[in-house]
């Protein structure tokens, strides 16, 4: 396994979105204010942003979301200049009203061995 120091390294930013109104179109909303406001930023390597797959539902899958973001940035600092970006504040502010539920987990991710 690679070694490498955490303040250095990638961070990988993953939110889960569970919406108030689960209909298809305001998944489809969400799923388009998340590739207005949340691509391109300084600092990006990796963007996706997609649905659930539904038909998955072993014990371990998680099934209260909708939408899942998934952002990995070439460090620490670009990721904490995305959270302050007016961007990103204008996306919290658009959409916040029909969230019920948004799960955040930031990890390091090294290089690949």
């Amino acid at each position: 396994m690679a070694s490498h120091n955490p303040a250095e390294g990638r961070l990988a930013h993953m939110v889960y979105f569970t919406l108030h109104d689960k209909s298809p179109a305001a998944v489809e909303q969400m799923l388009a204010a998340c590739r207005q406001y949340l691509t391109g930023h300084a600092g990006t390597e990796y963007f996706a942003v997609g649905t659930r797959v539904a038909d998955l539902q072993r014990p371990v899958n998680q099934q209260d979301y909708e939408v899942g973001l998934h952002v990995v940035f070439t460090d620490r600092q670009a990721h904490d200049r995305y959270q302050t970006d007016p961007r990103h504040l204008q996306f919290i502010a658009e959409n916040k009203a029909n969230w019920e539920r948004v799960r955040v987990f930031d990890s390091y991710v090294g290089d690949e061995a």
